[in-house]
């Protein structure tokens, strides 16, 4: 077994950021670790909380974070934040707003950047979902970055995805030209202490009237993180919907689409290093990248043919 992985599995601290800084690395050890996390995988419930910017994410489960402490549940929080697209860094916040948790050891925070990673996930979350559970946290919360129509992603990765909507912030017109409705396991009003609530609540309900959920309908739940208004309720929904997934059948048809999704996509990953890698050890190839005018269609194609037929 991968050291990193024995000593996760003996709950070090150090090895399990250690780790995750491996696979964000996308390090040659990467694979071997992940295998050998897995085998030592436990059952933590995975709960992504995405929104559009502004919608108050970090707050709410800053808010979150203290309640669940005070049911003696230890917590992992992977926080997903932009990367610029100019210097490549990251403004990770989301650890400005939880730092009074800091000091808990049953509490692990980890800002991720999304290294140009579209969906709202940086491209390594679902690694770090797993190594969170290895160390044996009762719960991973994910918060995705707020690009509104385009967190998708969160789907692929967690058991249980909150939607996070602000009453009179235009975000719901924004959300129903995108599928970001239709992932949703429950709807948090949050900032429920402004106007608008009753208007937005409304309009959830007519949306679910309208897309006739089957088997499972997403509660609404109405929290205000400033007051830490709210969060039993909200907590309760989501274990009701865990515990929905493992009674039905629906908790199997989830977990086989995410394991298709994660091995297509590993796979591409490896193909696209093996790719670059050739490509980049080619002085022709990276003199034809200088021609700004060159066909990037042509070059694509006959690129990834030729490596391709040197693999047979």
């Amino acid at each position: 077994m991968h050291p990193l992985a024995e000593r996760i599995q003996k709950q070090d601290m150090r090895a399990l950021a250690r780790a995750i800084t491996l696979v964000e690395n996308d390090d040659d050890q990467k694979l071997t670790l992940m295998s050998d996390i897995f085998s030592i995988k436990k059952s933590a419930h995975y709960i992504g909380i995405t929104g559009s910017p502004g919608a108050g994410k970090s707050s709410l489960i800053n808010r979150l974070l203290t309640y669940l402490r005070s049911l003696d549940l230890s917590v992992a929080v992977i926080a997903v934040d932009p990367t610029s697209p100019f210097s490549g860094g990251s403004l990770l916040g989301d650890r400005t707003r939880m730092n009074q948790h800091f000091m808990d050891p049953g509490i692990f925070i980890r800002s991720m950047a999304t290294r140009g990673s579209l969906g709202g996930l940086a491209r390594a979350t679902k690694d770090a979902i797993r190594i969170c559970d290895a160390y044996g946290f009762d719960i991973v919360l994910v918060e995705t970055v707020g690009v509104g129509q385009s967190e998708l992603d969160i789907m692929k990765v967690v058991d249980t995805t909150g939607l996070v909507l602000t009453p009179n912030s235009g975000d719901v017109l924004q959300i129903f030209k995108a599928g970001i409705m239709e992932i949703a396991d429950l709807f948090v009003i949050n900032k429920a202490d402004l106007p608008g609530v009753e208007k937005l609540k409304t309009t959830l309900e007519e949306y679910m009237m309208i897309a006739q959920p089957k088997g499972w309908i997403p509660p609404i739940v109405q929290t205000i993180s400033t007051e830490n208004h709210g969060m039993a309720e909200l907590f309760k929904r989501m274990k009701e919907h865990q515990d929905y997934l493992y009674e039905t059948s629906q908790g199997f048809k989830r977990r086989k689409q995410q394991l298709t999704l994660e091995v297509y996509e590993l796979i591409r990953e490896e193909v696209w290093r093996e790719v670059r890698d050739a490509i980049e050890k080619d002085s022709a190839k990276l003199k034809s990248l200088n021609d700004v005018e060159a066909d990037p269609y042509q070059l694509a194609h006959s690129w990834f043919q030729e490596w391709m037929s040197k693999g047979e």
